[in-house]
């Protein structure tokens, strides 16, 4: 059976490389499920989860903040704005990062300044909500 190579880059840096039998990926109109052999595709990301099914093992979740995302027939590369592996994933961290941004939401002056504590928002909930399913994930094993 055929598989995909998918690259995870972030302003961080590499996040990962390998082979899989299938990805999903947080698209901004929705979640994608991409197979060997999609067509092409190149769509931006909205914060969420990147599920990585390799050819053998458990799958593997990566949080992306964004980015972009380019389908080819076999590779998949994603250019997230951040990126945090499941094994980096710190509960604490996500809390504070929403509480700062709600902070931030509450003391908006401008519009530009609303929209940009809505964003910060949005991508620390989605950061939170990626943690906590693998902390129940993790305590249902």
């Amino acid at each position: 059976m055929a598989n995909i190579h998918i690259d995870i880059v972030s302003a961080e840096g590499h996040i990962h490389s390998g082979e899989a039998r299938m990805v999903f990926a947080p698209a901004e109109m929705g979640e994608v499920g991409i197979a060997p052999r999609h067509a092409p595709l190149l769509t931006r990301l909205k914060p969420g989860t990147v599920r990585v099914q390799p050819p053998e093992g458990d799958e593997l979740e990566f949080f992306v903040g964004g980015g972009i995302l380019e389908v080819q027939p076999y590779l998949v590369t994603v250019l997230a704005d951040t990126a945090l592996r499941a094994r980096d994933a710190d509960e604490a961290a996500a809390l504070a990062a929403k509480q700062a941004a709600e902070d931030k939401l509450a003391g908006a002056k401008s519009d530009i300044d609303l929209a940009r504590a809505q964003s910060e928002l949005i991508e620390a909930a989605a950061r939170l909500q990626f943690v906590q399913k693998l902390k129940n994930a993790k305590r249902g094993s």
